[in-house]
């Protein structure tokens, strides 16, 4: 009997020590998969909150210099477009008149396209303006009070008292005067399209101001050699 319980021990011990092994061996894996699946999501953690902190600049965050393009660009472009109706009706040349007509069809939509950006950003739009008046609804109108017709504290905008004097002119002196106070206008968007590009953080803002620099850098260089002809 005592033989017999010996053996007993003797086979449990081994059974008992494999057990053993078996559930260390478990609960070894079972802390090690945690351990590292931990690992792994705060990578992705890592990740997701990067993705999370650079979402907004990849929709289109803006800055106080996107605000400030827009609030300045508009009346820019509307005085454009004033000068631009004043053509039909004033120009001599057809090449002054289809120039005016390519800067009012470029410029009115790129307006409203910005003060759709600032009302979306509840930001004020610049005071309406002339855009669009014919000969007739801006006669006997008082150009220095007409809004978004004298901002010429910014690059290359006209006074009112330019804008009255191109009012007053035809024929060939209009498009002479029409193409040189336009190169200086549009020198004055490019300067302000640059320090969006360099400054600003909204990427449709500075795809606009991209566009700008494009376009008027080649209109300034039409309207100089249509001056080389007069």
């Amino acid at each position: 009997m005592a033989l017999r319980r010996s053996l007993i021990r003797r086979t449990a011990a081994p059974a008992a020590a494999a057990i053993a092994a078996v559930i260390l061996a478990a609960c070894g894996s079972g802390d090690s998969s945690p351990s590292s699946e931990p690992s792994g999501h705060g990578l992705g953690a890592r990740s997701s909150a990067g993705t999370s902190a650079t979402a907004p600049a990849a929709r289109g965050s803006h800055d106080a210099q996107d605000v400030a393009f827009a609030q300045g660009m508009i009346p820019h472009h509307r005085q454009a477009v004033a000068m631009a109706d004043l053509a039909p009706s004033r120009a001599k040349a057809q090449q002054v008149k289809d120039l005016a007509a390519k800067i009012k069809q470029a410029q009115d939509p790129e307006i409203n396209t910005m003060s759709g950006w600032l009302k979306a950003w509840g930001e004020k739009v610049t005071d309406a303006a002339t855009s669009g008046m014919d000969q007739s609804s801006t006669s006997g109108m008082d150009q220095s009070s007409m809004p978004g017709m004298d901002h010429s504290s910014m690059p290359g905008m006209m006074s009112g008292d330019d804008m009255a004097k191109l009012k007053d002119l035809s024929g060939d002196a209009f498009d002479k005067a029409f193409v040189q106070m336009m190169i200086s206008h549009h020198r004055g968007a490019v300067e302000m399209a640059k320090t969006e590009q360099a400054k600003g953080a909204y990427g449709p803002a500075r795809t606009m101001a991209k566009s700008i620099v494009t376009s008027q850098s080649a209109e300034i260089t039409e309207m100089n050699k249509i001056l080389g002809k007069q």
